[in-house]
């Protein structure tokens, strides 16, 4: 049996045993348990259940780029932190190095390998005797790139290394023991000339020529291999370039997105201010924020290396354009976010907004720009609802938002789905109205890691090798980014996500990771497509094609900090100069996706089971299917005036862009999926019951309960009152008894925030008390509002009066004609007997 250990596992495992072997019980443990030296590498995810000593976290890496200038010596600083329930004597760290990188997915897997893969180790240095509960102690470690005298990072190739720091110590009524480690990547595009170091811990850096080391470190006096000081122009190591007759084409997405801030259920107004859940977003715009870093980053870079320009695309979130317009603007910050009509107190972030808008305008006039899917919405969730006013919300109107308040044109025909993967119906539906490129990640589509690698046996036909039709959607053609790059991206900053499309190898808990390992991550995933040729020729793989076209895309909503931006950007900046790489623009790669819409070949989508998992609930779902039928009966129903201040699809559009963002994966892959989740379905409910308010607005009412009708033709009146603040045209049912002929009295169209008084013609043929109800509904037969019922009493005597007047006037004749008859004769009438004189 092989037993799996995972980054920490094997530490766990080995205090266990070494606690059990203190009380004599090794024996009950299988030996398939022990953790060993030779121990198979493996990835998994730690048992968060696990008793934990220490905790090890990197704060700095010295360089965080290695390259010809710079130093020939790497320092990690750190801190060892005791979380446990018990003191930990002799504390030692020590710093270990894994093989290069040799594939695009071992930039993932390789952070999760256990100890035994970081097989180049360093010696380990003391951090503390004793490191008592909830105490803390820095540590600092140094190896050089390269010796043959002393324990050394021995890198000898440029490539992406992934390097690991390990904690060894014992803990109250234990043993020797691993207890925690942390690993991240080091890009190493060249490697510096560099002198030979000896053993010396205890240099002072005087005039003898010796170098002081950190925490009794291994790097000492600079000495030739006879013994003798080396001269300052003499170097026992030289330089070694990278291979930079292949370069890469690189295109960088950069993303300027938010989770959804504005406040749900609130239809539009016009005139009112908009309402915010919080003001975290004046936060981020101002200077110093995540949104103004990202900004920033890409301004500062426009300066220093403005090629690197060329192959960036600002990706833009319409729905935070949306709200940051709405924001240069009075606007409202809730008090209580489950309350979005209560309470709220002004903005603070006017200012902020503006300024930040104003640069983004700029910035924009010069630069690519693309919009992505409105609020980074579940596309495959969308797809599923069909609803094609909620698509053109999602998919048409972003470009329209974006051009309109940036002043731009943004490129066409292209779509970046938030999750990076697509099923064919999602596909078909973007396809629906015109050729277009999905932004995809390479492992997206069947085998996409060896089309990119170009060891494919159909590989792609366009420029580049990063073009591919998709197979059984017409008019779909995709590009791919690679999945590793972008899973290192997510893990940057605050709020560390992974991917729907990482695969569960290369899965693991981002939390234990520090900001600044996960940086360094991210470095090196940036690096590896430059280091491939070089990397190639050492491992006596295929080279790769000059020009082949890398696509790197961060997540939508991206947690970077503005540090963190800098050094992405920095790192693309260096691979330009350096050669390894050269700009290639989005509308190239797109164009060349685009031309291999009639390939003879075609590849296969695959849909992870883990979007599944991260994607719009099914009951956001069926909540968003209800609610936009109703939101598009009602708008079909309100009145189109060229001179009102607001238009029926301005009244709507706010709650339609509500069910979008109620569907949004913003945070669904983060560390508080399940908060993103119950936001998504908050924000169903609000939009429920908006909904419900806009139907409720419009009503009849009678102007008193009992009416009496001075005949059987007499008219009803009615008042229908409309408190939207657009018009309606409306229709009135009525239930009545079959004695009651109410005309009906056609469509009647309401004044916004108005009433119209209703003339009911009414035919009653009964003379009792009936009970008549009326009810307001669409054109279409929606009801509208609630029911009234009024009580009619009529005084006419309908069917009787009419008997009894036809009985009355027959009989009227017929004595009257028997008068004329006995005149006629002569004869008295018998009816003036007794009257005659």
């Amino acid at each position: 049996m092989t037993v799996v250990v995972s980054r920490a596992g094997a530490a766990v495992l080995a205090v266990l045993v070494l606690v059990l072997t203190t009380a004599g019980v090794t024996a009950l443990l299988p030996t398939t348990l022990l953790p060993t030296a030779t121990a198979n590498p493996a990835a998994a995810q730690t048992d968060p259940d696990e008793p934990r000593f220490l905790e090890l976290s990197i704060d700095e890496v010295t360089p965080q780029t290695v390259t010809l200038t710079s130093e020939s010596v790497v320092t990690v600083r750190g801190t060892v932190a005791n979380i446990g329930d018990r003191d930990v004597e002799d504390v030692w760290v020590r710093l270990q190095r894994a093989p290069v990188v040799s594939d695009s997915a071992a930039l993932r897997t390789s952070l999760s390998l256990d100890q035994a893969g970081f097989d180049t180790v360093g010696e380990f240095e003391e951090v503390a005797d004793r490191l008592g509960q909830g105490e803390r102690a820095d540590f600092e470690l140094e190896l050089p790139l390269r010796s043959e005298l002393v324990p050394s990072l021995d890198i000898d190739t440029p490539g992406v290394y992934p390097l690991l720091v390990n904690v060894n110590g014992v803990p109250e009524y234990g043993g020797a023991a691993r207890l925690d480690d942390a690993r991240f990547l080091l890009p190493v595009l060249a490697l510096p000339a560099s002198d030979e170091v000896t053993e010396d811990a205890e240099t002072t850096g005087d005039d003898t020529g010796e170098t002081r080391t950190g925490n009794g470190g291994s790097r000492g006096t600079t000495r030739s291999s006879d013994d003798g000081l080396l001269d300052s122009d003499e170097k026992a190591f030289p330089a070694v370039p990278p291979d930079v007759s292949r370069p890469a084409a690189v295109t960088m997405l950069w993303p300027l997105a938010d989770r959804p801030r504005l406040a749900a259920g609130v239809a539009g107004s016009g005139t009112e201010p908009v309402r915010l859940i919080d003001d975290d977003l004046a936060t981020s715009l101002a200077e110093g924020g995540r949104l103004d870093g990202l900004l920033r980053a890409v301004e500062d870079t426009a300066r220093t290396e403005p090629r690197v320009l060329e192959g960036l695309c600002l990706a833009i979130d319409p729905d935070l354009l949306v709200t940051v317009a709405n924001m240069t603007r009075d606007y409202l910050v809730v008090e209580d976010p489950d309350e979005p009509t209560g309470d709220a107190r002004p903005g603070s972030g006017t200012d902020a907004a503006a300024a930040w808008l104003e640069r983004l305008r700029a910035l924009a006039a010069t630069t690519c720009t693309m919009a992505v899917p409105f609020a980074q919405v579940d596309l495959t969730a969308l797809a599923d609802l069909a609803d094609s006013s909620l698509t053109d919300s999602a998919l048409e109107s972003p470009a329209a938002i974006v051009d309109s308040i940036l002043g731009v044109t943004s490129t066409p025909g292209v779509m970046w789905p938030d999750s990076g993967v697509l099923t064919e119906k999602t596909g078909s539906m973007l396809a629906a109205d015109g050729p277009v490129t999905a932004l995809v990640s390479d492992n997206a589509v069947e085998g996409g890691r060896a089309l990119l690698a170009g060891t494919s046996s159909t590989p792609s036909t366009a420029p580049g090798g990063n073009g591919f039709r998709i197979s059984g959607v017409s008019g779909l053609t995709a590009a791919l980014f690679d999945s590793s790059a972008s899973a290192a991206l997510a893990g940057m900053g605050t709020d560390p996500q992974t991917p729907s499309f990482v695969p569960s190898s290369a899965r693991y808990d981002l939390s234990r990771d520090s900001s600044t390992a996960r940086l360094q991550d991210a470095l090196g995933a940036l690096a590896w497509p430059a280091m491939v040729p070089t990397v190639s020729e050492v491992t006596g793989a295929a080279p790769p094609a000059a020009g082949r076209s890398v696509l790197f895309a961060p997540p939508q909503n991206w947690s970077a900090s503005p540090d963190d931006a800098a050094s992405v950007l920095s790192m693309l900046s260096t691979l330009v100069r350096s050669g390894l790489t050269t700009p290639r623009p989005l509308t190239a790669l797109v164009d060349a996706a685009a031309n291999t819409a009639n390939d003879p070949t075609a590849s296969l989508l695959v849909y992870p089971e883990q979007a599944i998992t991260d994607g719009a609930s099914a009951a956001v779902v069926s909540e968003a299917e209800e609610q936009i039928g109703r939101l598009d009966a009602i708008q079909t129903a309100l009145v189109e005036d060229p001179q009102a201040q607001l238009t029926p699809q301005q009244f709507t559009a706010p709650l339609r862009e509500d069910l979008l963002r109620a569907m949004s994966l913003a945070g669904r892959r983060g560390a508080d999926a399940d908060g993103a989740y119950a936001t998504g379905e908050h924000r169903a409910a609000e939009v429920r019951e908006a909904v419900d308010d806009i139907y409720d607005a419009v009503t009849v009412i009678s102007t008193g309960g009992v009416y009496t009708l001075t005949s059987e033709q007499s008219p009803l009146l009615l008042t229908a009152r409309n408190d939207l603040p657009v018009g309606i045209t409306v229709r009135l049912q009525v239930d009545a008894p079959d004695t009651v002929d109410i005309t009906d009295i056609g469509p009647t169209q309401l004044p916004p925030r108005g009433s119209r008084t209703l003339t009911v013609p009414a035919q009653i043929s009964d003379s009792r008390n009936l009970r008549l109800e009326f009810a307001l509904t669409t054109e279409s037969g929606l009801p509208l509002g609630s029911s009234t019922t009024v009580t009619v009493r009529s005084n006419a005597y309908g069917q009787i009066l009419a008997v009894v007047t036809g009985c009355a006037g027959a009989l009227l004749l017929f004595l009257a004609g028997r008068r004329l008859l006995h005149r006629f004769r002569g004869e008295p009438d018998p009816a003036d007997e007794g009257y005659e004189k």
